[in-house]
């Protein structure tokens, strides 16, 4: 086996209205450098010394794919690093598990397609909002139904992002939670009809419509704004500084403003100044998603 090196994406879900169907990835990454070798050895931020490598969500995704496949992981080297906090909105566990894919593909030679990929991914992540940007890159509209993942890569998008996070975690788990069981027809069609909007004035370049209709989310950020720190002045402020609009990333509490292309600077400054217990930057999109080099 050639040494390989893995890197995949975080990425940002829902982006305002575009609940479990939209998201894109971000210029933040985890890596696996992963070589031949004659025991397992499992080096990651996650892994204490006492712990045992098969315990590793990263090992245990790659040795069901590999099982899936009728063989076995080969003896390996593992190193993984990551940019990307964990329990944040930024998708760390979609970007674990197609590591774990990948990891899998790679090791045991299964030459599995991108199609492939997508489909094992959001078996075990539930959805494909998180996995399909992460793995294709670039901002992804995408939906499951009977069983058929249906997904479309946006053009690039002319803009900068702000993300601001901060050092507290939030679950998945809590911020659904917090969400009704179902919608009236009229608050659904409503809250589809401002999503409908988002995907259409992103496609045509009108970023100041996208921004403002981002904002008026009838899905799920009213009722989770209470679980994220600052939302309110994070909104208010960005917008202050020149934000087209400023959303809940995934299932926060980390939040993410799309501003100007050129002037993401201007409101991470002052914002990073009102917000000092969070790391505030600007990010880019990154549009190629998962990646392998030998």
């Amino acid at each position: 086996m050639r040494p390989f090196r893995i890197s995949v994406p975080a990425s940002s879900a829902n982006i305002g209205p575009g609940f479990d169907s939209m998201g894109l990835a971000v210029n933040l990454y985890l890596t696996l450098e992963v070589t031949e070798s004659e025991k397992w050895e499992f080096t990651s931020p996650s892994l204490s010394s006492n712990d045992n490598f098969q315990d590793h969500f990263i090992f245990q995704i790659a040795a069901k794919i590999a099982e899936r496949h009728q063989t076995t992981l080969p003896v390996c080297k593992v190193v993984e690093t990551s940019e990307i906090p964990l329990a944040r909105g930024l998708g760390s566990s979609a970007s674990a598990i197609l590591a774990g894919i990948e990891l899998a593909n790679q090791a045991c030679d299964l030459h599995l397609s991108s199609e492939d990929k997508l489909q094992y991914g959001t078996e075990i992540e539930g959805h494909p909002d998180n996995i399909a940007p992460a793995l294709f890159g670039g901002l992804i509209i995408s939906t499951l139904t009977d069983n058929e993942i249906n997904w479309l890569q946006a053009p690039a998008l002319d803009v900068d992002l702000v993300i601001y996070i901060p050092n507290t975690e939030l679950k998945t788990e809590a911020a659904r939670q917090v969400l009704p069981d179902s919608y009236t027809r009229d608050h659904a069609a409503a809250a589809s009809g401002i999503s409908n909007l988002v995907v259409a004035s992103l496609l045509a370049g009108d970023y100041e419509l996208a921004g403002k209709m981002m904002e008026k989310d009838m899905f799920h950020e009213s009722y989770r704004s209470a679980l994220i720190p600052n939302y309110d002045q994070i909104r208010k402020e960005a917008k202050f500084h020149g934000a087209y609009g400023t959303v809940i990333s995934g299932a926060g509490p980390t939040m993410i403003s799309f501003a100007p292309k050129g002037e993401g600077q201007s409101i991470t400054e002052p914002l990073q100044a009102i917000l000092p217990d969070y790391h505030v930057s600007v990010m880019k999109i990154d549009m190629q998603g998962l990646t392998v080099e030998q």
